[in-house]
């Protein structure tokens, strides 16, 4: 899916300001210069800045411009925290009040998702849709298919990978985020010890919450006791 022009540059000017290529407290150029710069309206430039905006990056002052932030403190997403339950993960991150709704069906595995875990199309598989508010504003939002006795993988892996994405439209419509703009998302598989997929999961968050990067990490034995440290 190709980006808006609008995102395009707004995800631009966000990744050189978060590398701090664009330091705090500089002033950006004028519509018209980004405008010209990049061969689009003045209009697409308004949404571009509107969204780097809402992303929590700058600030408009009236008669003199847009200026970058102070960055922002940013949760960290520690590896430890996609073995915890929603309610963990968020409680731990925030007083606020956290509630979270699970819709959970049983169906048959389509083509690409038996691909994935290994096992002919038709076979069943969970479906899990996961929806997390704090004090009533969406902060997450996921899909999550393992196979039948897997609710709680007995996983020797967890392969995840975070990125700015155009997530799906229901994960859009969830964050109150409009379409094809992206936002931080996550894709997991939990593996046993020989690789096989036992889970997979796509997870959304708003944009601002958290820092992207990669990881694979050993997880635990089923038989271990006490808590991951942090």
């Amino acid at each position: 899916m190709t980006e808006p022009r609008y995102v395009q540059i707004a995800n631009k000017y966000a990744r050189d300001i978060r590398s701090g290529k664009i330091p705090a407290g500089t002033w950006l150029p004028s519509y018209s210069e980004i405008a010209s710069s990049n061969s689009v309206s003045e209009i697409v430039v308004r949404r571009a800045v509107d969204q780097l905006r809402r992303w929590g990056l700058v600030q408009t002052v009236e008669r003199r411009g847009t200026r970058v932030v102070e960055r922002p403190t940013l949760t960290r997403l520690a590896p430890e925290r996609q073995v915890e339950s929603p309610e963990t993960t968020f409680g731990n991150e925030t007083d606020g009040v956290v509630s979270v709704d699970r819709e959970i069906n049983r169906i048959a595995a389509s083509g690409k998702l038996a691909s994935q875990f290994g096992i002919s199309a038709g076979e069943e598989l969970v479906h899990v849709v996961t929806r997390a508010a704090e004090d009533g504003e969406p902060i997450s939002v996921s899909d999550t298919y393992h196979l039948p006795d897997q609710e709680n993988p007995d996983a020797a892996y967890l392969e995840e990978t975070l990125a700015e994405r155009v997530p799906s439209r229901s994960h859009l419509a969830w964050l109150k985020i409009p379409d094809e703009e992206p936002v931080m998302t996550v894709r997991q598989r939990f593996l046993d010890a020989n690789d096989r997929v036992l889970m997979i999961s796509d997870v959304s968050y708003p944009k601002h919450r958290y820092q992207a990067f990669s990881f694979r990490m050993t997880l635990p034995s089923a038989d271990a006791s006490g808590e991951s440290e942090g």
